[in-house]
């Protein structure tokens, strides 16, 4: 029983690094992903609202507060402070993250390209 056990928590350990190295991904792809999949909506300038809000210092903010602009009930009452963690949640599958959000994006499945994203996000303070 006790070497299941510690086979389990070593499998825990193991799973928790891996999904910490996930997020550990390259701000320059992350910057091309970003574009293609994330720029006809979002800015990443301060201020500069799209069909979705700038995501300019969205590590460490609150869901649903950037000023000016006009987010959906599910998005502004989420209760989200927006990490690594949650992020890579988040772009894998919005709607599971946020149910009722209007954001149409369907998700990035791919796991390096979100942890590319991820460190790309990081970088906009």
């Amino acid at each position: 029983m006790r070497r299941l056990f510690r086979a389990g928590g070593l499998l825990t350990v193991f799973g928790i690094a891996m999904s910490a190295a996930a997020w550990a991904g390259d701000p320059a792809a992350g910057q091309a992903v970003f574009k293609t999949n994330c720029g006809i909506c979002h800015s990443v300038v301060q201020g500069k609202n799209l069909v979705g809000p700038s995501l300019f210092g969205i590590v460490g903010r609150k869901s649903g507060s950037v000023a000016g602009f006009h987010y959906s009930a599910a998005n502004r009452d989420a209760g989200i402070t927006w990490d690594a963690a949650i992020l890579d949640k988040y772009l894998a599958a919005p709607r599971e993250v946020v149910p009722g959000t209007i954001m149409t994006f369907p998700g990035l499945t791919d796991d390096e390209k979100r942890g590319d994203v991820i460190a790309y996000l990081e970088t906009l303070r």
